[in-house]
């Protein structure tokens, strides 16, 4: 079974950075498109920013220009360099894969989230 390991979260100033990893287990890694996701309490999970195989980039409004998702398919790795943090950048971060015809994973990953790692942005 698929399984994704988040790490690296903590806490930060606003305006500070953080850099987060993913390791993913028991997957073709490099024929999926993988993506950070975001949730805080209330809301739904959002995507965050995502990446092909071959290392096309998007990413949401919200952190485009700050944020840069990558990936190491090597070592079956995704990460996740935030940069220039603000209060509402805090949540807690998963990833997962996405599927490309929409902004969610692939159906038999849905109910394959990791523990995810927390974010927290605060003076």
């Amino acid at each position: 079974q698929v399984q994704f390991v988040e790490s690296g979260g903590g806490l930060v100033q606003p305006g500070g950075s953080l850099r987060l990893s993913c390791a993913v287990y028991e997957i073709l890694f490099t024929f999926y498109d993988m993506a950070w996701y975001r949730q805080t309490p209330g809301k739904e999970r959002e995507l965050v920013a995502s990446v092909t195989s071959r290392g096309s980039t998007n990413y949401a409004d919200s952190v485009k220009g700050r944020f840069t998702i990558s990936r190491d398919n090597d070592e079956n790795t995704v990460y996740l360099e935030m940069n220039s943090l603000k209060p509402e950048d805090t949540a807690i971060y998963y990833c997962n894969t996405k599927h490309p015809g929409d902004d969610q994973p692939w159906r038999t990953h849905q109910d394959r989230w990791g523990q995810g790692t927390q974010v927290t942005v605060s003076s």
